[in-house]
């Protein structure tokens, strides 16, 4: 054992061994980590139980008492960051300084909400017609399902756990089959720091859809909070409309990536670098799509190639390497697929770089003659490659970043502020990045429009997703 990860269901303030397990696997080896707990519908429920059972104490526990909960798993996970960072890298395959990113910005959620849990805002006031006094509170919405994926295992386990505790909600937490280990960590950080027993529940599990389905159905379950494809948020929506469960969906991307006229070539493709290459591509944040002004695309497509080339691919724990595995063989032998798909359709190929055969890795590549509409253009890509599509009009520029069902994201380089604002103004998505590479932020409304999905998570509006409003008509 490389990692000193525990392995069993994590319900009711305990570790409990189930009937069956299955195996976690590295991808940069294809060697077998662990042997992780498989729940069936009965264990689901059953951390579904302890949750219900520990709502009253929690929702009635004071603001401030929870926020330093949150404030010791924020100190916890920093003191073993390295850990945990290492725990990532093994199941997840990503380079060490993306795993290290990672482990900063998920513990960081913990801070977060730790402030916003004694700073939710209510209202007192008369009302027009003054015949009474309206006072607005918030209350808990209740059990909370979390269904994670596993390109962030832990950064999205702590975006909904931190926010839904501020708010006085218990969880359970249904982490990536990929990816299981990394959230039973952050289990365990919260078990350690003060979590009391039932708030905080595990589930690792191959049968997601019958046991998530089988929780949404429970009368006890008052909140979804799901991260993953748009395809997988649609069923979920459909389950969960049939008890009228709170959903808050952050779905797919497809994220444009303009670059306007007179941009410099140079800050350009420093900023496609991180929009691009952060999580090494596997992000729905990441960089999709680079619509690029035709007096430009030529030295912005070479002068990508060249960084990317420069990038060393390999296991993420030789902490020299900046690109590692993809999570599994199947994502890779997807994104090698889709490259191809793209040179069927007319595309050049420009691989940036070389790739270890044994593994899930790929070698970063530049396409070049994409056209607008074709597959790669469809496709979230969730990998290490960039297609260039070059635009004369700002206008059609705008127009083809808008064209996708998605809405998560979008990114503009432009020569001046003014430029790039002006455009960025006009894309169609719930986060615009101006000429820089990455716009997430614990303290800041994370979340798409479209069909890249429902409400928001971190900043103020985190915590107000697991709250629910009860207005009080007071005579007084």
């Amino acid at each position: 054992m490389t990692s000193p990860y525990p392995s069993d269901l994590f319900v009711n303030g305990g570790w409990e061994p189930p009937p069956d397990r299955f195996a976690v696997f590295d991808p940069a080896t294809d060697e077998v980590l662990a042997k992780v707990a498989d729940a069936d519908v009965a264990a689901g429920l059953a951390a579904v139980t302890a949750a219900h059972d520990a709502l009253p104490s929690w929702s009635a526990t004071a603001p401030r008492q929870r926020a330093e909960i949150l404030r010791r798993a924020w100190e916890i996970m920093t003191a073993e960051a390295e850990t945990i960072t290492r725990t990532i890298v093994l199941e997840n395959g990503k380079a060490w300084a993306d795993a290290a990113g990672e482990t900063a910005y998920a513990a960081e959620f913990f801070r977060w909400f730790s402030e916003e849990a004694a700073r939710v805002p209510g209202d007192f006031r008369l009302s027009p017609a003054a015949d009474k006094t309206i006072v607005l509170d918030h209350r808990p919405i209740g059990v909370s399902v979390l269904v994670t994926p596993w390109n962030f295992p832990a950064a999205m386990a702590t975006r909904k756990i931190a926010p839904a505790l501020a708010a006085g909600c218990t969880v359970v937490l249904k982490p990536a089959a990929e990816t299981p280990l990394t959230a039973l960590l952050v289990a365990d950080v919260l078990r350690r720091a003060g979590a009391p027993a039932g708030v905080v529940n595990v589930v690792t599990t191959t049968n997601a859809g019958d046991v998530v389905k089988a929780m949404l159905a429970d009368e006890r379950v008052r909140k979804l909070s799901f991260t993953g494809s748009t395809a997988v948020g649609r069923i979920l929506l459909h389950e969960a409309a049939d008890r009228i469960v709170s959903p808050s969906m952050e779905l797919g991307g497809n994220a444009p990536f303009l670059v306007l006229e007179g941009s410099d070539v140079d800050t350009a493709v420093e900023v496609a670098m991180i929009a691009k290459m952060r999580n090494g591509g596997a992000a729905c944040t990441a960089a999709n799509r680079f619509y690029v002004h035709a007096t430009l695309a030529g030295a912005f497509a070479g002068a990508l190639g060249q960084a990317l080339g420069k990038l060393a691919v390999g296991p993420g724990l030789d902490r020299g390497n900046d690109l590692g595995a993809m999570v599994s063989t199947g994502e890779r032998d997807k994104i090698t697929g889709l490259v191809a798909a793209a040179e069927d359709d007319g595309a050049s190929v420009y691989a940036a770089g070389t790739a270890p055969v044994r593994g899930a890795f790929v070698a970063p590549a530049v396409l070049t003659g994409v056209e607008h509409g074709t597959t790669i253009t469809r496709e979230e890509i969730f990998g290490p490659i960039a297609p260039i599509i070059t635009f004369d009009d700002e206008a059609d520029a705008v127009r083809m970043a808008n064209d996708t069902e998605y809405g998560l994201i979008s990114y503009v380089v432009g020569g001046t502020v003014a430029d790039a604002l002006r455009v960025g103004r006009r894309m169609d998505s719930g986060m615009v990045a101006v000429n820089r590479g990455v716009a997430s932020d614990p303290a800041a409304a994370f979340g798409g429009t479209k069909q890249s999905g429902l409400g928001r998570e971190g900043g103020f509006h985190g915590i107000h997703e697991f709250l629910e409003p009860q207005y009080l008509a007071v005579d007084l």
